[in-house]
């Protein structure tokens, strides 16, 4: 037999003997000799992932809703281009601001 086909048998032998003894917190199995060397468990894969995408979470956001407008108010802001339904929201604020509530 190879050196290698050795080694691989030896590995083979601690990995089966490694295996009897299950522990019950964990869901993989080493040999307990180097503790940076076991692969991570689930959990801290999980911890390890950073959320690198998409935008910021807002402290107050933006509430999807379903509203009726006339064709000639959306006509108009559809106009003018790209932002219309950011437009009317600005445009609703504006308005709520010069006439508050009493």
């Amino acid at each position: 037999m190879s050196g290698l086909q050795t080694n691989l048998n030896k590995q083979k032998k601690e990995i089966l003997k490694a295996t009897v003894n299950v522990p019950q917190k964990g869901d993989f199995v080493w040999d307990g000799k180097d503790e940076n060397e076991r692969p991570l468990s689930k959990k801290e894969m999980r911890a390890g992932i950073k959320n690198l995408g998409g935008r910021p979470k807002l402290e107050n956001p933006k509430q999807s809703v379903t509203i009726r407008l006339n064709a000639e108010i959306l006509y108009y802001f559809k106009a003018q281009g790209k932002g219309w339904q950011t437009r009317i929201n600005e445009t609703l604020q504006n308005y709520i601001k010069s006439h508050p509530t009493p």
